[in-house]
């Protein structure tokens, strides 16, 4: 059984993919599908929450005579992805300490 990836997991990944460059929407599911697995149905109700935030914003661009719709993190998207990071942190280090490197603590 694989471990669930929280919404809150999955929007930092998203904001952390997107801090770094700008995707359309099929090329950054595959993006975070190399490291979690989500279908593609998931990604885009998580795109259009992220949007509604104010995290994300879209434009687009022709491609072979069609658009594609690019994803771009907004200035309070950097913000929540860093607030997302410290939490991680903080999350990590609590599971880490129980499970980290198999040793019993106390």
């Amino acid at each position: 059984m694989a471990i669930q990836v929280s919404s809150e997991l999955l929007d930092g990944s998203v904001l952390a993919i997107l801090s770094q460059q700008d995707y359309y929407g099929y090329a950054l599911t595959q993006r975070v599908q190399q490291v979690i697995s989500v279908s593609e149905s998931t990604m885009y109700p998580v795109l259009r929450r992220l949007k509604k935030n104010g995290w994300l914003t879209t434009y687009d661009e022709p491609y072979q005579g069609r658009n594609r719709r690019y994803y771009q993190i907004t200035p309070d998207g950097r913000t929540r992805l860093k607030t997302i990071q410290e939490e991680w942190q903080t999350f990590r280090q609590g599971i880490d300490s129980m499970l980290g490197d198999g040793k019993q603590n106390g």
